[in-house]
């Protein structure tokens, strides 16, 4: 995918309407390190192939410039459904290609999985377990990853987020049986919980010790 050059009003609006992540730059032509940034961009464009990239002459659209509060270039803004979720300002490709890693995973999340009619005490487990089998990385949550609901859902979110670990969710708050059965069923009882490979790693602390020693990432290659 090329990088997409806005020239008008209407098309920025457009280009970052999009609910996948969209990072536009705003450069200047005059601008030495603004160039150089562009050229950033085209090798981020086929690292990551699902976030669209664009870039627009700050002073060509000048009230999409102050709209956006651009006093200087190059400036990087991300979006996702028109609103900007991030910001990075000044030719600084190590962070900028962080930043793309870091809010890129959150859209690599499938869409959550959807709750499933009522079933029989007798067959509870078999749809837990099926459900923690349903991608390598699970994670039972308040929410999902766009919108949680919960301080803690929200951490681990953004900690598996940040470590580039892609995974699925399920929103208990939608389903009672499941929110209630899969206490049992791992013997843990609070939220969230993530299991990888089908088996329980514990709750948002455990995957902070896991994430600061390492484990995380064996546990994940294994």
């Amino acid at each position: 995918m090329a990088i997409t050059e806005i020239t008008t009003n209407s098309q920025f609006d457009e280009v970052t309407s999009s609910r996948s992540l969209t990072v536009v730059h705003f450069w200047a032509p005059w601008s030495q390190p603004s160039v150089d940034m562009n050229a950033v961009l085209e090798t981020l464009v086929s690292e990551f192939p699902k976030v669209q990239f664009a870039k627009v002459e700050a002073e060509n659209l000048p009230e999409i410039s102050q709209r956006s509060e651009i006093s200087a270039v190059p400036t990087f803004l991300f979006y996702r459904s028109k609103s900007a979720v991030e910001r990075l300002n000044g030719a600084n490709a190590p962070e900028l290609t962080k930043l793309v890693k870091k809010l890129a995973a959150v859209d690599a999340v499938p869409e959550p999985i959807k709750p499933s009619g009522p079933v029989s005490e007798d067959s509870l487990n078999d749809k837990l377990k099926s459900l923690t089998n349903t991608a390598p990385v699970m994670l039972f949550m308040k929410g999902d990853p766009q919108t949680p609901r919960c301080g803690f859902s929200r951490q681990i979110c953004q900690l598996l987020a940040e470590n580039g670990v892609q995974y699925s969710t399920f929103d208990i708050l939608t389903d009672d049986q499941v929110r209630q059965g899969l206490k049992k069923f791992s013997d843990w009882p609070t939220y969230p919980q993530l299991y990888i490979k089908g088996e329980l790693a514990g709750g948002l602390d455990i995957v902070k010790e896991m994430v600061a020693n390492g484990e995380l990432k064996k546990t994940l290659v294994a």
